[in-house]
């Protein structure tokens, strides 16, 4: 992918990325003031289509988002590039989206 459109894909990830946090750590805060127990949270997002497409869209984004952000780094610090570094970041990128899929599915399968 050229670096214009990693570029691209981490700044519209993060379009998508920042309401999606504020609404996590905001549901966050609700349910700690609430005094909601782990068990009363999942009972209200077992089989929830909708937080199953929240969440899904978070950890969708957040892998692709992150690993764009940690090639930048990796190249500016340690000048790693190349055909490796990329395979790395996909690696990584698939990785963190199966983890968050797995957790996805864990809160909200039925």
């Amino acid at each position: 992918m050229t670096p214009a459109r990693l570029f691209l894909a981490q700044r519209l990830t993060a379009l998508i990325l920042a309401p999606l946090v504020l609404v996590h750590l905001a549901l966050i805060l609700f349910a700690v003031e609430g005094g909601l127990s782990a068990a009363e949270i999942l009972a209200r997002t077992r089989g929830s289509v909708g937080w199953a497409a929240f969440y899904g869209l978070f950890v969708l984004a957040a892998a692709i988002h992150a690993p764009i952000g940690l090639r930048n780094v990796v190249h500016e610090h340690t000048g790693w590039r190349g055909r490796s570094l990329e395979v790395a970041m996909v690696a990584l990128g698939l990785l963190l989206a199966g983890l968050g899929a797995r957790a996805v599915i864990a809160v909200v399968a039925p």
